[in-house]
């Protein structure tokens, strides 16, 4: 199934990817591996959410804190990569969960973008996956989370379009050079 449908019936869309707060890049691709930088939650204008996970915020908040920040994350995918579908399978995430020294549910945390991957993708967003606990995170957001994507080639609709370009480019140029004979 498309993974644009898949979003569609799930009622979720997908803001635009929000750009870097420093000196780095929202991703960087090596090979068929795309590496995304740590996203945290909040949608573009809105202030981010800041404090504590167990202090300012109850397992239940930071659970939608880190699907939202899925949701971040699957925003940066669609625009490096252009179409979702070319997501072969999400590899790695590594969740960071501000939290008091005492919090030790970080992983119930997490689920809320593990949850979120394996909705819109399927068995392509299982994952293997680290869920840790931080003394702090940029701004106070109470979650980060960075995520390692396999990746699929150019969908096979673009090549085929790009063979039938470079056909028909190379026709007329026979062509042309047909006719200055």
């Amino acid at each position: 199934m498309k993974t644009e449908r898949r979003l569609k019936e799930l009622g979720i869309e997908i803001a635009p990817a929000t750009s870097p707060l420093a000196n780095y890049v929202n991703a960087v691709r090596t090979g068929n591996l795309l590496y995304l930088a740590g996203k945290g939650p909040g949608l573009p204008g809105q202030p981010m959410p800041s404090g504590k996970v167990g202090r300012d915020f109850t397992i239940e908040e930071a659970y939608k804190h880190a699907r939202q920040t899925g949701l971040n994350l699957i925003a940066v995918m669609k625009t490096e990569l252009g179409d979702l579908d070319r997501v072969k399978r999400i590899v790695k995430v590594l969740g960071m969960v501000n939290a008091l020294p005492e919090f030790g549910h970080q992983p119930e945390v997490i689920n809320g973008c593990s949850d979120l991957f394996v909705e819109v993708f399927g068995d392509r967003g299982k994952h293997a996956r680290s869920a840790v606990g931080m003394g702090s995170l940029p701004r106070g957001i109470p979650v980060e989370i960075e995520v390692i994507v396999e990746v699929n080639s150019a969908p096979a609709r673009a090549s085929a379009a790009a063979s039938s370009r470079k056909s028909a480019q190379k026709a007329k140029r026979k062509s042309a050079k047909s006719k200055r004979r």
